[in-house]
């Protein structure tokens, strides 16, 4: 399944925003990968954020990286950076963009 996701940025946190990614914790990636994502993509366009998501079931993939130590300790970090924190509710798990055309 493929997931894309619209964040934003708070003004100026671009370049923080930026170097974090650089320094992405390989235990948080393994997470990632174990709960299930096989890929996940970044792009910025100012302070908008747009993340597309390769992974099994995106909800599982929410459940698996939830309670986790490395990564809500990661959240803590973006949430420096984001204007709106990620949602890891159900909420959040039904709240990806839907897909309007596909070639």
């Amino acid at each position: 399944m493929r997931i894309a996701l619209h964040t934003k940025l708070k003004p100026g946190a671009e370049p923080a925003y930026e170097a974090a990614h650089g320094e992405v914790p390989t235990e948080l990636v393994a997470a990632i990968r174990a709960a299930g994502a096989t890929s996940w993509t970044i792009w910025r366009s100012g302070t908008d954020l747009f993340h597309v998501i390769d992974c099994a079931a995106y909800e599982k993939l929410l459940a698996g990286l939830a309670e986790l130590p490395v990564n809500i300790a990661w959240q803590a970090r973006m949430d420096e950076y984001l204007d709106t924190a990620h949602d890891y509710s159900a909420a959040g798990a039904a709240a990806p963009l839907p897909v309007v055309w596909q070639l």
